[in-house]
């Protein structure tokens, strides 16, 4: 019998296949749907430090919100195991104290920041947005944090910056995750630097009111609710900006599968299933999956005159 180790696993093997994933979907629906009846309101409760000085934003959702739980232990963070529970589980293992951010590359003020002064950057925001999966799920969640175009202001790029690229922690002691060879290490994602400005794209620190869950990509994450999560860096030590379009973590693995917009476009499937249709968890029917996610009346003019089908 052929015994397959972690290293041995090809990206494109990482998402099951689609009788596979819609039988576990089924089975997180059921299970997330009984867990609510039991505990009700207290599925939202909170169980971290409190973030102090939040103030709400006009950015809401007249949705349900994904209970906290299910937020915090059903994700994807590849640097804790690719199972939707081993990030819950195996995170523990990140230090976050005396984190620093670099940001760097071709900019007028380089420097290398803490999350104290990451903090004081913007007033704390609670923004309550949609999160895509490509694999076809989604939540609804109330993150903490402020607008990404905040620090690039303070950064002053040059006018050789078109991009932004993003660079999580690469420890593997940390992470065991980064032990293994399913991706290229460390976790790089990109964005145009005009997406990087849009009002919309989050610095997040915090969730529900909290300081960020280690499993949720804490102490800093990336949030840019119209595209697909994994676009959304996680626990991020470097942040660079550069001439060219970045070289994404998941472009590197699988670039027939991933591209560098990512957008949330029900019309462009994934070369093995459908983005037509998502199910948000906690529910038991699919609903349609919306262009943008959503958020089309704020960013599709991005994108005017792009063809989103070779650009995906």
């Amino acid at each position: 019998m052929l015994i397959r180790h972690p290293s041995d696993i090809l990206p494109s093997e990482i998402t099951p296949p689609e009788v596979y994933r819609e039988r576990r979907r089924f089975m997180q629906g059921v299970v997330a749907l009984a867990a609510g009846a039991v505990l009700g309101a207290a599925g939202d409760a909170a169980a971290g430090p409190r973030l102090p000085g939040v103030r709400a934003s006009a950015y809401r959702l007249d949705e349900e919100r994904t209970p906290y739980k299910d937020v915090t232990t059903y994700n994807n963070f590849y640097e804790f195991g690719t199972g939707k529970g081993d990030p819950a589980q195996n995170a523990g293992s990140l230090r976050t104290q005396s984190w620093t951010v670099a940001v760097e590359g071709e900019v007028r003020r380089p420097a290398t920041w803490d999350i104290d002064t990451l903090l004081k950057l913007a007033p704390l925001e609670e923004r309550v947005y949609r999160l895509r999966c490509v694999e076809g799920w989604s939540m609804v969640i109330p993150w903490v944090g402020f607008p990404l175009r905040e620090l690039i202001r303070r950064a002053e790029p040059t006018g050789k910056a078109k991009y932004v690229e993003f660079v999580t922690l690469h420890d593997p002691a940390q992470m065991p995750g980064q032990r293994t060879r399913l991706l290229d290490w460390p976790y790089v994602e990109g964005l145009r630097l005009d997406e990087a400005m849009h009002p919309l794209t989050l610095l997040a620190v915090g969730l529900y009111g909290e300081v960020l869950p280690k499993q949720n990509g804490a102490p800093v994450r990336l949030v840019v609710p119209w595209k697909y999560g994994f676009k959304s860096a996680k626990s991020i030590a470097r942040i660079r900006f550069v001439e060219k379009p970045p070289l994404t973590a998941w472009m590197k693995a699988a670039p027939r599968e991933y591209g560098f917009y990512s957008n949330v476009n029900p019309h462009v499937d994934h070369p093995r299933w459908s983005q037509a249709k998502e199910r948000r968890i906690g529910e038991f029917f699919k609903r349609d999956t919306l262009m943008f996610n959503g958020y089309g009346d704020q960013v599709a003019q991005l994108y005017r005159g792009m063809d989103l089908k070779r650009f995906f």
